[in-house]
């Protein structure tokens, strides 16, 4: 074993090293989820917690629609740029762009009829909703200036270009968690506006880190090849199919893993305010590890793609296993600081002992998924790189509409064993999407490597 991880050292340590800022660029994104929960779980009570709650299950729905089309364009460029197809590259970006805008304004569109009808008729705390309600409003804003940046973001990282993305991100949620804390407890003179406060910082974050992605893909010698070519005014609705052809199907990935979380949302609020509570806080908890499987997994589909465009197969098996091994041992890892610490944790979301009490016990069941969540999104990841997408779009509807949510109600509502069954459930599918993507990524390996 360790023999040959000296003979495959390179493919560890390039896949750590562009997982790294992919990782922190990506923890941005739940971390504005985060924060927001934190502070609201600090300074605005239970109710207001379990607002967010609710608003973060309708809209994460729809927003990772917009997220998965993004990242159509990032193994494309990754394979591109392996042909050194570098006009094709600034094509692909401005088309994009388009493709972009006008997916934010139609999943805005989305938001305000349809997650607001939604969560008004779901069965929820009548005074959840009327809290939640102008939080919603205020982050579907939001919607169309992080769809520029990820269209930015995405052209640089499919280049192997990821700390600068890294390094806006961080300073956008210092400013973010600066604003969000003045805002919701109406420091220097100003009325609290709790929910609605979170709302605006967010909404201010995603502008400004627009603004500063743009400027930089734009104006760095990084990019100066591929620019060139770059123009708002270039629009060609084949090479806008070929980013949808990847990124709808990630987008359906998206909606199937992040809709059957949403729908457990749900189910604890059927159950209770305390409940919906404690099952925001153990997955805000949980999400932040699953930001460290995906930033691998993002490293897995540059370099994947990278292999894939100049068909250097077997370093592109290379690749796939060091990611796989990766995400194995950073899971693991994090699996036992929730045991050992389950206790403790979630006091970093809220100071209510009883939902304390309960998140507590859901993060040990958290600790059992934390393996699987991680090996079913770095399959997803090899899988993209090669451009094999429709078939794990199938697997994950599979797994977490057919077999998760399924047996998240039985045991959680109808067996009565309350918001664990329901965890039991999700992590049922967890590991059947994991199973499933693992021996699909074996398949189309062989295929590959015997042509």
């Amino acid at each position: 074993m360790i023999k040959k991880y000296k003979s495959n050292k390179i493919y560890y340590q390039s896949t750590i090293a562009l997982a790294g800022p992919v990782v922190i660029s990506q923890l941005g994104h739940t971390l504005v989820q985060t924060l927001d929960t934190v502070i609201i779980g600090h300074y605005a009570g239970t109710i207001s917690l379990a607002a967010v709650s609710l608003v973060h299950s309708v809209f994460m729905v729809v927003l990772v629609i917009g997220l998965g089309v993004a990242y159509g364009l990032t193994p494309l460029i990754a394979q591109e740029n392996g042909k050194s197809n570098f006009k094709e590259c600034a094509e692909l970006l401005s088309n994009s762009l388009w493709l972009n805008v006008t997916a934010a304004i139609f999943l805005f569109l989305i938001v305000y009829y349809g997650s607001m009808f939604a969560m008004q008729h779901a069965e929820q705390d009548p005074q959840v909703v009327e809290t939640a309600k102008p939080y919603l409003l205020i982050l579907s804003l939001s919607i169309l200036p992080l769809m520029i940046f990820q269209t930015f973001k995405q052209f640089a990282e499919g280049l192997g270009f990821t700390k600068q993305a890294m390094s806006i991100t961080i300073w956008g949620n210092v400013l973010n968690v600066i604003i969000a804390i003045i805002l919701v407890k109406g420091m220097f003179g100003m009325e609290p506006m709790g929910v609605q406060g979170v709302g605006i910082a967010t909404l201010i974050d995603r502008v400004l880190m627009m603004l500063v992605m743009i400027w930089y893909v734009l104006r760095s010698e990084n990019f100066r090849s591929y620019i060139h070519h770059f123009s708002v005014k270039f629009v060609d609705f084949s090479k806008i199919a070929k980013v949808v052809k990847i990124g709808l199907p990630v987008a359906m990935q998206y909606v199937f893993e992040i809709g059957a979380f949403a729908v457990a949302a749900l189910m604890a609020g059927h159950i209770g305010a305390i409940e919906q509570a404690a099952h925001q806080t153990a997955i805000t908890l949980a999400a932040m590890t699953y930001m460290m499987a995906g930033g691998i997994a993002s490293a897995a589909t540059i370099k994947v793609g990278n292999s894939f465009g100049n068909q250097n197969y077997k370093r592109l098996q290379s690749f796939a296993y060091a990611s796989y091994h990766l995400v194995i041992i950073f899971m693991m890892f994090f699996a036992v600081i929730f045991m050992l610490f389950n206790q403790y944790l979630p006091y970093l979301i809220t100071n209510d002992a009883s939902v304390v009490a309960l998140a507590a016990q859901l993060l040990i069941i958290a600790a059992l998924f934390q393996l699987f969540d991680g090996t079913q999104v770095v399959g997803l990841g090899t899988l993209r790189g090669m451009g094999d997408v429709n078939i794990p779009t199938f697997i994950t509807f599979i797994a977490y509409w057919l077999i998760g949510l399924p047996a998240a109600y039985v045991l959680g509502i109808h067996f009565d064993a309350g918001v664990k069954g329901i965890w039991y459930g999700l992590t049922l599918g967890l590991l059947t999407s994991s199973a499933l993507l693992y021996l699909r990524f074996r398949y189309v390996m062989k295929k590959n490597l015997l042509k």
